[in-house]
């Protein structure tokens, strides 16, 4: 199973990666919202972890992107943030997010998080 995950902050990048690849899944790294896009349509993972705020487009921006494009649009999707108002979270499932995970989160309940969705 492959995991895109996009975050521009090398250190949680790395936790994120480090984490999943123990679960055993295979792990597609980009660190802003372009690479996001661009690496999601070539190698249509199975999950996609977006950081909202990345630089050059938002999580919330590559969202709307990844989900009109038909073989993505039933792709899960968690937004990880530390942006954690009720708005934020909202505007993140409006833009097509399946989930939304604040940051600062536990590795392993990211690890069952991803596991519930994609097994």
């Amino acid at each position: 199973m492959k995991v895109l995950v996009a975050e521009d902050e090398k250190d949680i990048r790395r936790l994120v990666v480090f984490t999943l690849e123990r679960a055993g899944y295979e792990i597609i790294e980009a660190c802003d919202g372009r690479e996001a896009l661009k690496l999601a349509t070539e190698n249509q993972p199975n999950l996609i972890l977006l950081d909202v705020m990345m630089p050059f487009m938002s999580g919330y921006e590559v969202c709307r992107k990844l989900r009109a494009i038909p073989e993505l649009e039933n792709t899960p999707i968690v937004l990880l943030s530390a942006k954690a108002q009720n708005y934020e979270i909202g505007e993140g499932l409006q833009a097509g997010a399946t989930d939304y995970l604040i940051k600062p989160f536990i590795p392993r309940e990211l690890a069952a998080k991803v596991k519930q969705m994609i097994g």
